[in-house]
């Protein structure tokens, strides 16, 4: 275990470490059907009519002269290079799970909703229960980096490593569909599903069928497993992360909703993952059972023959995957610093041409609002905002300064004659959860125009009453791009209500096209500076500084 400090280990390696997993019934129902009726209508095939007869393929005839034979460098370079990015994905994508270790089907994540959940425990009804109090540990020996709210570095890990995986996806499509190797995989015939259902009836009853060389080509149901992991699932895994981007989906509401909306397209995104893991657990078994020598040399050396030095290489490659996670999980906590800036240095050019361009639009009606919406954040423990919070904030003046020339003091009577804006909007955590919610309050745009900010100043600085995860002060910035965006604003109103001590009173931001924590709740005071360095340690705002966290999350 990391030698925590006692405030991270409290955060980090907390008493209750108890893990369980939880599926509606109605759900486990299904699931346990789509595996019995196969198997029980394999099983009944083979009672009446006996074990189905499987030809042999042309293409996996060894010595056959047409088909694609063997298996090229670049084949056995992209499988290397898959399996260490997708395990580095699958992994991180565990931990950053973990932050809401629950799964809906229903964009609202009201508590007893979901239908699948990684924790013990039900939220309580007698108390506020934060989406921070709801995360769970999760063990580094099966997450990087493992331990309890470390999303920020999970998403580091997750974010660079997409990257690879989605080069090394292109490289491999691009080299199947030019050259003859896309037989292996693409289905040319109806004839493929007779083939591959009579093959799992022989699995199903535990008899091996006849087993081609997969050096020449692989059976039906093995190339109908490749094509779905490599066209459908990948793909899908993509695309469903996609639609969790609030950028994305505050611009273009209807991508969403090919998944069946933002929650739907989380839970696919971890059913991919469930199926990658199953997918990589049948492919290695069935590679030791039909001659793990042969197989590894097939795959490493590109030969088909029996030496040793294919499984000896393999393994070592292995091995080296292996090592990456050990040392991934090291650099997540002596290098955080250095690995924030390594995702940002690789994401934030991409994100700022493509996903920081989109101008949100999306509204929703009032029937949509969510029944509750998740409270999160530490809520202010000072004596002046109590004494506030008890008087309904009437003698509170929001302070707007720095690099301006006209510093104003504004009280929430004066943000409402301010010609006070509403919108209707869904609400993106970076934990997983989403909420929809009316909000009414003051656009930043005309709060920009009023103060004038002087030439130079480029940032908006917002300090909170309210404490970051480590005891400081929290803050966080926007850039003046961004906060000139529509429904940019300073709340004051939620649901046709002033907004309530839990949920940011007695001011929270709204940015639609970003995640959540940069929507600084329970704001004291604003600032335009010149850029981020000026600020806390550097890095953009509290998350930022002691989390390790996006500095723009659009997704």
């Amino acid at each position: 275990m990391i030698p925590f400090d006692n405030a991270h280990r409290a955060v980090h390696y907390p008493p209750d470490r108890r893990f369980r997993i939880w599926i509606r019934p109605s759900v486990l129902t299904i699931l346990i059907l789509l595996v019995a009726v196969p198997l029980m209508l394999a099983w009944l095939e083979v009672a009446i009519f006996g074990m189905p007869y499987i030809a042999s393929s042309s293409a996996s005839i060894e010595g056959a002269m047409s088909g694609p034979h063997g298996f090229p460098v670049w084949i056995r370079w992209t499988h290397f290079f898959n399996m260490f990015f997708l395990f580095m994905l699958m992994r991180s994508g565990l931990s950053i799970l973990m932050d809401h270790p629950r799964l809906y089907l229903n964009d609202h994540c009201t508590p007893g909703t979901e239908w699948l959940r990684f924790t013990p425990l039900k939220v309580p009804s007698d108390r506020v229960w934060t989406a921070k109090d709801d995360a769970r540990y999760i063990s580094p020996m099966v997450s990087t980096p493992g331990y309890r709210h470390t999303i920020g570095i999970a998403r580091a890990w997750h974010f660079i490593t997409v990257y690879g995986f989605v080069l090394t996806g292109i490289f491999f499509v691009c080299g199947l569909l030019t050259s003859e190797q896309w037989q292996r995989l693409v289905p040319t015939s109806t004839a493929v599903f007779v083939d591959a259902w009579n093959t799992f009836v022989h699995y199903a009853n535990f008899h091996f069928p006849p087993e081609p060389n997969g050096f020449y080509g692989y059976n039906a149901l093995q190339q109908l497993a490749y094509f779905a992991t490599v066209f459908v699932m990948a793909p899908l895994s993509i695309l469903t992360g996609m639609a969790m981007s609030p950028a994305l989906v505050n611009r273009w509401p209807r991508y969403a909703k090919l998944f069946g909306g933002r929650q739907c397209a989380r839970s696919i995104h971890f059913l991919m993952l469930v199926g990658f893991a199953g997918f990589v657990v049948v492919h290695v078994t069935l590679i030791a059972l039909t001659g793990l020598r042969r197989n590894m040399n097939h795959i490493v050396l590109g030969v088909d023959n029996m030496q040793w030095t294919g499984l000896v290489l393999g393994l070592i490659g292995i091995a080296v995957v292996v090592l990456s996670w050990i040392a991934a999980h090291y650099i997540s906590w002596y290098f955080p610093r250095g690995l924030q800036h390594a995702q940002r240095a690789v994401t934030e050019p991409v994100r700022l041409v493509t996903l920081d361009r989109l101008i949100p639009q999306q509204t929703y009606t009032r029937e949509q609002i969510s029944p509750r919406f998740w409270p999160n954040g530490k809520m202010p423990t000072r004596e002046d905002w109590k004494q506030m919070e008890a008087d309904g904030f009437k003698d509170f003046r929001l302070k707007v300064g720095g690099m301006v020339e006209n510093p104003v003091e504004l009280s929430l009577d004066d943000m409402r004659a301010m010609q006070a804006e509403d919108t209707i909007t869904m609400h993106h955590c970076i934990q997983g959860w989403s909420g929809i919610a009316e909000w009414r309050g003051l656009s930043l745009q005309k709060l920009i125009e009023h103060v004038k900010p002087r030439p130079g100043a480029h940032v908006l600085a917002f300090y909170s009453f309210g404490d970051s995860l480590y005891g400081d002060a929290y803050y966080d910035t926007q850039s003046i791009y961004n906060a000139m965006k529509p429904q940019a604003m300073l709340a004051f109103d939620m649901n046709s209500a002033p907004l309530t001590g839990v949920y940011g009173a007695p001011l929270r931001l709204r940015v639609e096209n970003q995640l959540g924590y940069k929507m600084v709740k329970w704001i004291e005071r604003i600032e335009f500076i010149e850029s981020i360095e000026t600020v806390g340690k550097g890095e953009g705002g509290s998350n930022e500084d002691d989390e390790y966290f996006d500095l723009l999350p659009n997704i």
